[in-house]
């Protein structure tokens, strides 16, 4: 199966918007496509009533090769850890065969009521498990 078919990798080229005066992409873009990347997977769950709502309590972007105009990058969702209520991603950024950065996000599962942490559904766990190495 050809990489770009997977739910777990999305791409785009890198646009002038995101570029800085020194011609890398801002800092904050890479945030901006790793969460885009992430809600692409997303829409690949299994349909639940009454989901919970899921909230980042932490991103962590590490730089390792700034991206530049009009490369372009491919992201690969990764599941770091399935937690009682949380799930642990890693977003890898690559131009070429170049890793251009590291995202990590913790989500967690809370009521849509309350705001209040919950335990993650059933269906959406054994989903993720699904894409862990």
């Amino acid at each position: 199966m050809d990489d770009i078919e997977r739910v777990e990798v999305s791409g785009f080229r890198v646009p002038f918007r995101d570029i800085d005066m020194y011609g890398r992409m801002h800092n904050a873009a890479y945030i901006v496509h790793a969460e885009a990347a992430l809600a692409h997977f997303w829409r690949y769950r299994p349909p639940l009533e009454d989901e919970p709502h899921f909230i980042a309590s932490k991103i962590e972007c590490r730089f390792h090769q700034p991206l530049r105009l009009d490369d372009e990058a491919r992201l690969t969702v990764h599941i770091d850890k399935i937690g009682g209520k949380s799930i642990g991603f890693s977003v890898t950024v690559e131009a070429g065969n170049r890793l251009a950065a590291e995202i990590e996000m913790l989500w967690i599962a809370t009521a849509p009521d309350t705001g209040e942490p919950v335990p993650l559904p059933e269906d959406i766990r054994d989903w993720l498990y699904t894409y862990l190495p």
